[in-house]
């Protein structure tokens, strides 16, 4: 069978994002049954070999990266604000933990799903916890020293079931959701550059169309802060994340007979601790949720709201058909507010943008200096496609149902609000739809 080995994180969805060499099929792409041990994340394939922890660092590329994020910051810093560039370091400790770990939901649902493992699922569910546990006091006491502090909030209806369910879909067919896209793309993988680039188009025409889908039935926005105070919504928050805990643990104890415990990392890499570890990985997924759940309330803090990701792609693409003669401003999206002074604005004064920059190159960093930055890699056109019309689908739910798996399911969830749940079980649902049937009828498995 022909195949070629890589170090490439790839953003395809199953296994450890670098830390150990990987085996794809050169011609159809696809990957070989999984280990029980290999890491789900927003890489896909399978050991074709030992783990190799220790890598050389990449030091050309991580000098450049190092370099344009010490330049970023500096003008964050003296042009916009220092918040501002505080937000940008934040950004990028999110992808260094997203990168570390292969913190993403893509892999870990899928896994769930074919193999009814949980342990990726598990510590998204800890990680939202956690986040809740700090926001909902937060929430209840602003405006903290003179700042209002605002939750991710939207209403429950039509719009978010459906877009939700489109997102789902598009996750598993890019192989990445909103963060993995971004952490791979940081990490070298083209194929999902591709994804970020349809990402960008599905996101600006979900703007075009959000007015129709607004006027879909809806519940309203319900906050669980608003109208049970925040010790019962907590409460009932964390009530509901540990009957799903419990529900998917269930599931793989009687599948397997046995748990992955949630601090586990390849095997190879156990003998390294300390700096090497923290700079080059691998980090544990158990490490990864409380990193990203401390990291979504100092963005909160900073921010005055927590942390997304989508909204700056559509952003990008309405500035981008703006530069190129298209008349978006005149779109009642890009009419009102903020979305206004966001379109006639530097992009470096939008908090998302700033955030998903930080992110790009701080999974571009953490991947030089563990060694593991991609290489060139051979995908067919049919695994190009699926990465657009994956983006595409991504980008427009997302916008439709205003979020993705973090600002919509972590962020959403955290701060109480009930569109966050509907997220979570529409998408969900899209995810499975795709990966028992969409996916086989393409032949992208």
């Amino acid at each position: 069978m022909p195949g070629i080995v890589l170090k490439e994180i790839d953003g395809n969805n199953n296994i450890a994002s670098g830390y150990i060499k990987v085996l794809y099929h050169a011609d159809l792409f696809q990957s070989f049954p999984m280990p029980s041990h290999t890491i789900s994340s927003a890489a896909g394939a399978v050991a074709s070999g030992q783990p190799s922890p220790s890598l050389a660092p990449d030091r050309l590329p991580a000098l450049v990266v190092a370099a344009a994020s010490v330049a970023l910051f500096a003008v964050l810093a003296t042009s916009i604000s220092p918040r501002q560039a505080l937000l940008f370091l934040v950004g990028m400790a999110l992808g260094v933990t997203l990168l570390h770990a292969s913190f993403g939901f893509t892999g870990g649902w899928k896994r769930m799903v074919l193999e009814h493992r949980s342990r990726a699922m598990r510590a998204q569910l800890i990680m939202v916890g956690l986040a809740a546990i700090a926001f909902f006091p937060l929430l209840t006491a602003s405006p903290i020293d003179g700042r209002a502090l605002v939750g991710a909030m939207a209403p429950a209806g039509v719009a978010v079931g459906a877009g939700a369910a489109m997102f789902g879909i598009g996750m598993q067919l890019a192989g990445g959701c909103g963060s993995g896209t971004l952490f791979t793309v940081g990490g070298g993988s083209k194929r999902m550059l591709v994804t970020l680039a349809a990402f960008v188009i599905g996101a600006l025409l979900g703007t075009a169309h959000l007015g129709w889908w607004l006027s879909l039935p809806s519940l309203g926005v319900f906050s669980l802060v608003n109208e049970l105070g925040a010790p019962a919504g907590l409460a009932l928050t964390l009530v509901g994340l540990g009957l799903v805990y419990w529900r998917v643990r269930g599931k793989e104890k009687r599948a397997h007979g046995e748990i992955e415990p949630l601090g586990m990392v390849p095997p190879a890499s156990r003998g390294i601790g300390g700096w090497k570890r923290l700079v080059s990985g691998p980090w544990s997924l158990l490490t990864a949720a409380v990193a990203l759940a401390v990291l979504n309330v100092a963005t909160l803090l900073l921010a005055g709201h927590p942390w997304s990701i989508t909204y700056a792609f559509g952003l990008w693409g309405a500035k981008l058909a703006q530069a190129v003669g298209f008349p978006v401003g005149d779109w009642p999206f890009w009419q009102a507010g903020y979305n206004a002074r966001a379109l006639n604005s530097s992009v470096l004064a939008d908090v998302t943008s700033v955030m998903n920059f930080g992110l790009l190159l701080g999974s571009a960093l953490a991947a030089t200096l563990a060694g593991r930055f991609a290489l060139a890699q051979r995908i067919p056109v049919r695994g190009y496609a699926a990465a657009a019309l994956g983006g595409l689908l991504m980008g427009y739910g997302a916008r439709v149902s205003f979020g993705c798996n973090i600002g919509a399911l972590f962020s959403g969830i955290a701060s109480g609000s009930l569109h966050g749940w509907l997220w979570f079980a529409c998408a969900f649902v899209g995810s499975w739809l795709c990966v028992r049937y969409v996916r086989p009828a393409l032949k992208l498995d």
